[in-house]
């Protein structure tokens, strides 16, 4: 890949939604970009629109990354280029009681938020540190705070990367590197079109963001090195709420919640 820019980031699910609006963000700044999404179309718009407005250089890798081992393919496929910034975007929920859901969607899941994003930041941390700088943004939910019947795996998975992205934050100070968790609540992308098909309307009507106010929020404290990121007044109070409610008391009035977009 050619270096017309003395940056490279790489953004995971950037055909659309956050993905899309961070690789606009990091274009504007003038990163290189390596956008890597399983919709090979929409990832082709998504270039095209970029250059449309920066002129940056742009390498498309469509993958799918939910399968085991991808992230040292994605690693070896970029081994000549320094990477300065991480993305880790790509998810998807899923909703339905455990019992009853899909497991091999559910592994997929499991593999894309866990380990995928493990093993990624696993193979490029060294790097950084031995560079003395970079900057990993992992996109994580304010699902993480609490349990979530109706969608047990995707709140735990967040909760996982939530807990993991500040353990290493920690380790990393004074290394020139930093890990920051982006952690939005309800956002207008095509993540509420997936999970809404467990259901009938399982969509948040109020506190929904638009994706370009949270891309910048999380963007932001990124370039600052914060680590944990929470853009809105009422999504940190919600994030606070099982500290005061008990996590018992939080998860009864998820399940309520869930219940009522379920059956309406």
């Amino acid at each position: 890949m050619g270096k017309n820019n003395t940056k490279t980031a790489l953004v995971t699910g950037a055909a659309s939604g956050l993905g899309f609006e961070l690789a606009l963000l990091l274009a504007k700044d003038i990163y290189n970009l390596i956008l890597i999404d399983i919709d090979s179309e929409k990832l082709d718009l998504a270039k095209t629109t970029i250059l449309k407005t920066y002129p940056t250089t742009i390498t498309l890798m469509v993958k799918d990354l939910s399968v085991v081992n991808i992230a040292q393919e994605i690693y070896d496929e970029t081994s000549n280029t320094e990477i300065d910034v991480v993305v880790n975007n790509a998810g998807f929920g899923l909703f339905g009681t455990f019992y009853d859901t899909d497991w091999e969607r559910e592994s997929e899941m499991l593999h894309l938020h866990v380990l995928t994003t493990t093993h990624l930041i696993k193979l490029v941390l060294p790097d950084m540190v031995e560079r003395g700088s970079g900057k990993i943004l992992n996109l994580s939910s304010l699902a993480a705070f609490q349990p979530g019947p109706l969608m047990a795996l995707y709140y735990a998975s967040k909760a996982y990367i939530l807990s993991f992205s500040q353990a290493i934050a920690n380790e990393l100070k004074g290394t020139g590197v930093s890990v920051t968790v982006l952690c939005p609540g309800p956002t207008k992308t095509s993540f509420q079109d997936v999970v809404s098909e467990g259901c009938n309307k399982n969509k948040i009507g109020f506190n929904m963001a638009c994706p370009e106010k949270v891309a910048a929020y999380g963007y932001k404290a990124m370039q600052k090195g914060r680590v944990v990121a929470i853009p809105g007044l009422f999504n940190k109070f919600l994030s606070i709420l099982p500290r005061m409610l008990t996590r018992n008391r939080t998860t009864k009035i998820v399940r309520q919640i869930q219940d009522k977009n379920r059956d309406s």
